[in-house]
């Protein structure tokens, strides 16, 4: 049997990097792996950290390099947190392989220890995401959201030095780097529904490599497939692109899937929910199910206008 040498494009951020490890780790205990090797490089996501993702381009600016770097034989794959992946894949990529999914949550990190709840009125929260801007104004209209860039530490460190009262972060990065004693509280799906394959880490790759596709396989969590399917179907079906006002998260009990999505207006004036469940394997389904009807309820123009 022939064995594979594996080059893994990575952003050189910690998280990333620890990401790429984590999965190179799994890959050098396979017997069909030879060698694993990380490929660092550096994307305009990470350089440009002055303006929103929005008006830059999206989360998209953090994978293009990485797609050029296997287009051009430069790597053989790329690891990515599957939120940061937009739902349509450019032509001739494809995802390999979902692992088991960690922490779906969002974390909120405080300055004073206080609660969101236990906030003061007008509190400054650090956080360039509309999905969670939206669900923090829906609960309190008062507290004042300002945009937040940069990795975790960088995030934390801004923190530390006042520039916000409190900031929200993915739990399952601050758990993956060893840092969720920063952690204050853990919002519930109920009170912030989380961004569509948030706690996932994805494999991608070219899509004719059909070697290397059936060694990654071996990497697949099956119900975290599953899952990732049906959240990815509704931002597919709102045709929202990462940095929408759009969150979905899926749980499966047997073999039934529920999928919950909402989409907001940036002021969290108005909040549309849906939620439905069926089989399992019609996972992608029941996704463009909930995202149609948010769509019949008018999801399609306050899309539009967040855009704008």
């Amino acid at each position: 049997m022939n064995q594979l040498d594996i080059r893994i494009a990575t952003r050189k951020s910690e998280l990333a990097l620890w990401q790429a490890e984590h999965v190179a780790a799994k890959l050098r205990a396979l017997p069909q792996v030879a060698e694993v090797v990380l490929v660092p490089l550096s994307t305009r996501g990470d350089e440009i950290l002055d303006k929103s993702l929005q008006k830059i381009g999206g989360k998209g600016l953090f994978i293009k390099e990485l797609e050029v770097a296997m287009q051009t034989g430069e790597a053989d794959i790329a690891v990515h947190s599957m939120k940061d992946v937009p739902a349509d894949m450019p032509e001739g990529f494809c995802i390999a392989a979902v692992l088991e999914r960690a922490s779906s949550a969002d974390a909120f990190v405080s300055a004073s220890e206080k609660t969101f709840a236990q906030l003061p009125h007008g509190a400054r929260i650090g956080s360039s995401s509309l999905r969670r801007q939206a669900q923090l104004k829906a609960q309190r209209p008062d507290v004042d959201v300002q945009p937040l860039r940069g990795n975790v530490n960088t995030r934390l460190q801004k923190l530390r030095d006042g520039q916000y009262d409190a900031i929200i972060l993915a739990s399952a990065g601050l758990q993956r780097l060893g840092l969720q004693s920063n952690i204050t509280e853990e919002f519930s799906a109920e009170q912030m529904l989380p961004a569509a394959a948030q706690g996932v880490i994805g494999i991608e790759c070219l899509q004719d490599r059909s070697e290397l596709r059936e060694i990654l396989a071996a990497l697949e969590h099956a119900a975290t497939k599953k899952t990732t399917d049906a959240e990815r179907a509704v931002a597919a079906t709102l045709q929202a692109n990462c940095q929408s006002p759009v969150a979905s998260f899926a749980s499966i009990d047997g073999d039934i899937l529920t999928i919950e999505a909402l989409v907001a207006s940036p002021d969290g004036s108005t909040v549309l929910r849906e939620k439905t469940s069926g089989r399992v394997e019609d996972a992608a389904i029941l996704g463009e199910q909930v995202a149609t009807r948010l769509l019949e309820s008018g999801a399609g123009a306050m899309l539009e206008e967040a855009g704008e």
